[in-house]
């Protein structure tokens, strides 16, 4: 079968990629598509490090093709989408209701797949760049059929990154004023996020000015190409600023745009050993910065809420598909990710 394998030194579309059976617990999909985020591009430039060779993807949908012992909330022929959240079910944090923290889920890659007698590492317990992946069964989330799975695909990372990041991590309340620091995927869940939860004020800040029209689309109230007219529009400043672009020179920006109370949230990826700095002093007055993995996400239960309410056409899905491309243009996907061409670039099988 093909997939997107990354050896260490550059990634290629291989076509003779092997899968196991699955075991208990562990569901079999056929993935349909997949998108291109830059959390997977940022293994491939080593801002991600993670043992090779691997198969890369996180954020995929398909039909599920085959369930192992134990497995009953989703059954052969299923639509699913699929979370990274290799959870235990068992440990404190998932008895708390906080998957995104355990232990057991990070950090600890499995190796299903097989290529030439070698076995491959999968990423974020997904590899959702390959024909067919195995994930475990908390990780497969039923949705209804009638979502395209090029744009449900999003759901399992971008979207509740993004949308999970406003609603559990930053808990933005109807009248709340926000600023979001890069419209790319996770910007743009973030923008919509927002709508949702009522902000009153939604400053959507970009370089690029042809981002504005999409921005406004999924919920910015106002458009700026620098955060130096943040004050113009919010002169007290925000009660939430979501930095989503990975720069840490935003970070320091992003808290200096805070309110009284307010809350600086970290959604970008810079590289592991990269620095931010801040004046201590501007945390007075109740302020505070948030880390958020993943959007703070209980896939479970927040996939199947994002699913129902784009079927009621409150979230966006289908207009964060910028590009579809099969599997084969996976370097033309990446190029056009890396340059801002696209908000998200979908591969498909």
């Amino acid at each position: 079968m093909r997939g997107v394998v990354f050896d260490g030194e550059r990634a290629e579309v291989a076509d003779d990629l092997e899968i196991r059976d699955p075991g208990p617990g562990e569901v079999l999909v056929a993935v349909a598509a997949a998108g291109l985020c830059h959390s997977d591009l940022s293994v491939i430039d080593g801002t991600i490090p993670f043992p090779v060779p691997v198969v890369l993807g996180h954020e995929g949908a398909g039909v599920v093709e085959a369930v192992g012992p134990g497995v009953t909330h989703v059954a052969p022929g299923d639509h699913v989408s699929m979370s990274t959240l290799a959870g235990c079910r068992a440990c404190a944090e998932c008895d708390r209701g906080r998957p995104t923290m355990c232990r057991r889920a990070i950090g600890r890659p499995e190796r299903p797949f097989s290529r030439a007698g070698e076995q491959l590492y999968q990423f974020a317990s997904n590899s959702a760049f390959a024909e067919r992946t195995l994930v475990k069964a908390v990780q497969a989330v039923k949705i209804p059929r009638e979502i395209p799975l090029a744009s449900a695909a999003l759901i399992g990372c971008g979207v509740l990154t993004g949308v999970g990041a406003v609603l559990n991590r930053a808990k933005v309340a109807i009248g709340d004023t926000v600023v979001v620091i890069g419209s790319g995927g996770i910007g743009l869940n973030v923008l919509q996020g927002a709508r949702l939860a009522g902000a009153s004020t939604i400053v959507a800040v970009d370089t690029n000015p042809a981002k504005e029209e999409t921005a406004r689309l999924f919920g910015a109230t106002h458009f700026l190409t620098s955060v130096e007219g943040v004050r113009e529009v919010l002169p007290d400043g925000a009660q939430h600023v979501f930095e989503c672009v990975g720069h840490t020179g935003l970070v320091r920006q992003a808290i200096d745009l805070l309110d009284r109370h307010g809350q600086a949230v970290l959604l970008g990826m810079p590289a592991p050993t990269a620095e931010a700095t801040f004046l201590p002093a501007a945390m007075f007055l109740d302020k505070s910065i948030l880390g958020c993995r993943y959007g703070s996400s209980r896939p479970q239960r927040d996939i199947a809420l994002y699913a129902r309410l784009y079927g009621e056409g409150r979230l966006l899905l289908d207009e964060l598909v910028t590009e579809v491309y099969p599997v084969e243009d996976f370097a033309k996907a990446a190029d056009d990710a890396e340059q801002g061409r696209v908000a998200r670039g979908v591969l498909t099988f």
